[in-house]
């Protein structure tokens, strides 16, 4: 692991530590008498988002690395910044977290089953067909700690130290925020000799394809008739891919192919723009109503 990888993850988990603080066991149990509201989650992401990019990428005459790139982004599973994004949004972060964790689970299986296929029947992109191999390994060290460590710590803090849990949840929430914030203005600046007009394409393909899979985490949501906090939860899942664990495959398996790599950071960092952006319309929408 790079440095640059051990801050990111460090501010993730300070980032999970911190919603953690809010939530208690009675939570998971409410989620667990409903998994109708998980399997709504799990659809968008291992069905909906990669059949729509199939039939996308079958569609338009792009380069066979940047579609395979799609396809590579649409088959991995949700990371932990949704579980983050959907607790500012006063979405469901129990039913969040436990989307999240089924989906990297199931990811060992369906990441490398959804690329494939979906790689071998387009085309365009039959050429580009790699043996794709996910080290179970990896996932499992992701899923540890970047998630269960610590949300357990956190859940453990606010039912133990009350009293520190009231004074340090505001406060960490926004430093761990502005941590995220500022790292990827540091990305930003150091990969400026990247960010040409020339760029723009790329880019505007990301925000389409990140639009698509917010409305297939919606329509799944209305489709399984879930509750407004439920559907915020399943919406974010549906448009918040883990595109560090697309970028460390490209690496292994595509040599650092420059155009993957374009595509998945872009998603990296077009996700967390279009998450927050719906957190303040959630949020605007919930002041009204309270009006």
């Amino acid at each position: 692991m790079t440095a640059t990888q051990a801050v990111l993850s460090l501010v993730l988990a300070t980032m999970v530590f911190s919603v953690a603080l809010d939530l208690r066991v009675e939570d998971f149990r409410a989620v667990a008498r409903t998994p109708r509201a998980v399997i709504a989650g799990l659809v968008p992401q291992f069905v909906l988002l990669p059949l729509a990019t199939w039939l996308v990428t079958l569609a338009l005459a792009l380069p066979p690395n940047i579609e395979a790139a799609m396809i590579l982004v649409a088959a991995c599973p949700g990371g932990a910044l949704s579980n983050v994004v959907t607790h500012l949004g006063r979405g469901n972060t129990a039913l969040s977290v436990s989307i999240s964790a089924v989906a990297s689970v199931l990811a060992i299986v369906l990441t490398p089953l959804n690329f494939t296929w979906m790689v071998s029947t387009n085309p365009v992109t039959a050429g580009w067909l790699r043996e794709l191999s996910i080290d179970a390994s990896d996932i499992w060290v992701s899923l540890v700690v970047l998630l269960a460590v610590p949300m357990a710590l956190g859940m453990a803090c606010a039912q133990r130290l009350p009293a520190l849990t009231a004074r340090i949840r505001k406060p960490l929430a926004r430093a761990s925020v502005g941590a995220l914030l500022l790292f990827i203005a540091a990305g930003l600046v150091r990969e400026r000799q990247l960010l040409t007009a020339a760029l723009l394409p790329q880019l505007l393909i990301v925000i389409g394809h990140n639009a698509l899979g917010l409305t297939l985490g919606w329509l799944g949501a209305v489709a399984f008739g879930v509750s407004e906090r439920d559907r915020r939860a399943i919406v974010i899942e549906g448009g918040m891919q883990n595109s560090g664990l697309a970028l460390g495959i490209i690496a292994v398996q595509f040599g650092s192919d420059l155009g993957m790599v374009v595509i998945a950071s872009l998603w990296g960092i077009w996700h967390i723009v279009s998450g927050l952006t719906l957190v303040a319309l959630w949020r605007r929408k919930d002041a009204r109503v309270r009006a």
